[in-house]
């Protein structure tokens, strides 16, 4: 049988989703707990690879297991004990033979949490990017502006880690919002396909944006130049979510 399921994930633990060897992983965790509760070989396919450090809020995977018989909605509590408790399966439902949860995915959302204080909460750590430079509400404004820039189809190869091989570097961003409250930013961004550390250097030209160290204006010659080293820092990884997955 095969079974779609959603995951939630905290990402501080491990080294992304892919196994990899003598590394702690999402997907070695995963097929971990799988085997163990079918008692046989199981193929776990993820819908995305993560960072070190990268959390998901909503991850999609598809769970293959020869003779499995559980009911879809039956997995998620059946699977709670064998899982640690970084890793929760909250939804599961039988899928086709056919389907993939990377290549049949058309977009995803990511959001970007940044704790923006003085001083380190210790609820925040590894769980935000601490900023204890303050971003102004005009700051705010300007990143708001900027993020004007990015939406629509564009090719975002300035935003990309180096050493990315892809065929091609366009994507699709369809909206980048970015509130503020209380000391926490938000910044939620939905395209239909991302480039390496894409988010997270995009959040990182927005905060040099927001800090004065690049104009609005900028943002626009950064995209034009296709350039990463016009671009801003990359955020790190502690503040970064897969949010959402839209099949």
């Amino acid at each position: 049988m095969k079974y779609f399921a959603k995951i939630r994930f905290l990402g501080t633990g491990f080294s992304g989703f892919q196994v990899q060897p003598d590394k702690r992983t999402v997907q070695g965790e995963l097929t971990n707990a799988f085997s163990e509760y079918f008692s046989g070989a199981v193929k776990i396919t993820g819908c995305s690879r993560t960072d070190s450090g990268v959390h998901a809020n909503e991850f999609c995977i598809t769970v293959e297991a020869e003779g499995a018989s559980t009911p879809a909605d039956k997995l998620p509590l059946a699977l709670a004990k064998h899982l640690p408790s970084d890793i929760s399966l909250i939804y599961a439902k039988e899928a086709p033979c056919d389907f993939h949860p990377r290549y049949d995915c058309v977009g995803k959302e990511y959001l970007y949490r940044i704790y923006n204080a003085r001083v380190n909460s210790p609820f925040e750590v590894d769980r935000a990017f601490f900023l204890p430079r303050i971003i102004s509400k005009e700051g705010i404004a300007k990143m708001r502006d900027a993020a004007r820039y990015f939406l629509g189809e564009h090719d975002f190869a300035s935003f990309m880690a180096s050493g990315s091989d892809v065929e091609s570097t366009v994507r699709r961003i369809e909206y980048l919002n970015i509130e503020k409250n209380g000391d926490v930013i938000e910044i939620r961004v939905f395209a239909n396909g991302f480039l390496y550390n894409m988010v997270r250097i995009i959040v990182g030209t927005l905060v040099e944006v927001g800090l004065g160290r690049f104009s609005v204006n900028e943002v626009e010659e950064i995209i034009l130049a296709k350039d990463r080293s016009r671009a801003g820092m990359t955020a790190p990884a502690s503040g970064l979510y897969l949010n959402r997955v839209d099949y």
